[in-house]
């Protein structure tokens, strides 16, 4: 039978990648989008000319009240695309790069951050459980940076790590349900994340370099084929993990 993963935040960088990755790998794919709808439908064509369905449904992650109707939503959509009442995989990858110092950050960033990278993530997943295939999985993502410390990443670190925690008691409550859950962190990649600075910045990009042991800044093709693999019968047994996929960042 073929999986079905739903992909938060996928219709650009880590989450795009990620999508293909699966799709690649014989997955059908859902994926969530906040506001490019024109970039989710690019996405959703690039999947399906590798011969697999998809589809992209709108969703602001750091909405809670839109969590039910999303899941009603996803509901009817499976049974009409697939002739199912559940999917198998879930990618908590949607976000957004907000950066300050601890003596500069505002509460409304703060409060930004926590919405959509740690309450967002926690009651979404919350949301969807009835809709997880027993024997499913779950990915949440989080950073290089709860390991090692970079002045101005103090928030968006203290909420990934949040999800961190969040990803070890979800697999001990869902191990009864055979669903295994675990945490991705990205070292520094070239995407368009926190405006696009690793991407587009050349001292920004040799700093990072400068701090990984393979010599460069990770690429969204180093992230998504390792989530994709996440997924498959080969890493059925890796439950409860933080596993870093950043080159040797900070060591």
């Amino acid at each position: 039978m073929t999986r079905i993963t739903l992909v938060t935040g996928a219709s650009r960088g880590l989450g795009r990648n990620t999508a293909l990755a699966i799709a690649r790998r014989g997955g059908d794919v859902i994926l969530t989008y906040h506001s490019r709808r024109d970039a989710a439908a690019d996405a959703v064509a690039a999947i399906q000319a590798l011969g697999r369905k998809a589809m992209a449904l709108q969703l602001d992650t750091g909405d809670v009240a839109a969590f039910a109707p999303f899941a009603e939503q996803l509901r009817t959509a499976l049974r009409a695309t697939w002739t199912r009442e559940t999917f198998d995989h879930l990618v908590n990858n949607a976000g957004h790069g907000d950066y300050a110092l601890i003596g500069a950050m505002t509460e409304a960033q703060f409060d930004g951050l926590v919405n959509v990278h740690f309450k967002g993530v926690f009651f979404l997943t919350q949301t969807l459980l009835p809709l997880i295939a027993d024997g499913g999985r779950i990915v949440n993502l989080s950073s290089g940076l709860t390991r090692t410390s970079f002045p101005g990443y103090a928030g968006y670190a203290a909420v990934k790590g949040a999800v961190e925690v969040l990803t070890r008691y979800l697999a001990r409550e869902l191990g009864s349900r055979g669903i295994a859950v675990n945490t991705v962190a990205p070292g520094a990649i070239e995407t368009d994340f926190g405006g696009g600075a690793v991407r587009d910045n050349p001292d920004v990009n040799r700093l990072f370099a400068g701090m990984t042991a393979l010599g460069r800044a990770g690429l969204p093709d180093d992230i998504g084929p390792m989530i994709a693999s996440l997924l498959t019968e080969d890493n059925r047994w890796v439950n409860a993990q933080r596993i870093e996929v950043s080159g040797g960042q900070g060591l």
